[in-house]
């Protein structure tokens, strides 16, 4: 807790503070680090194993192969999502679940499933969108921003 909050509390509610950070449980920050890095890692072994995999057997080259190794990829997360498989691996790996395609796929499935109870329309595809929409607006808007400013250096400062 922060000093300033430290400050407003009575004394018997900064003594319980103390007491109760004493006892709170000490994380284990590097094991979770390690453990988010190898989880993460595999992700992207796994994606990679799956260019390859389009690469070597429907003859894709290594540009053309992105597009349905990301589909393949979005479809596993939010099946595994909608089985239930992705959060206990999320709650053991923690930041390295959040890899942008996977992480994605799982924020989105979990916000239909979530809301499922309030019909196909209005409950999944309107709170699956929430956070979708916010991205993509974002996305779209940072593209727009880094396409005009490309356009003012090559036009009018001859650069690129």
């Amino acid at each position: 807790m922060s000093d300033k909050k430290k400050k407003k509390l009575t004394p018997i509610q900064q003594q319980y503070q103390d007491f109760a950070e004493k006892r709170e449980p000490k994380r284990p920050i590097i094991k979770n680090c390690i453990y988010a890095f190898l989880v993460g890692g595999f992700i992207c072994l796994i994606g990679q194993g799956i260019s390859t995999f389009y690469i070597h057997f429907f003859h894709f080259n290594e540009k053309s192969a992105g597009d349905p190794t990301v589909a393949t990829l979005i479809f596993i997360s939010a099946m595994m999502t909608g089985l239930g498989f992705y959060d206990h691996i999320a709650q053991k790996a923690g930041a390295g679940t959040i890899i942008p395609v996977t992480g994605f796929a799982n924020a989105m499935a979990s916000a239909a499933i979530e809301h499922r109870s309030e019909g196909y329309v209005l409950g999944v595809g309107g709170n699956m969108f929430k956070l979708a929409g916010s991205v993509i607006v974002f996305g779209v808007f940072s593209a727009f921003v880094i396409g005009i400013i490309k356009v003012i250096i090559t036009k009018y400062l001859g650069g690129f």
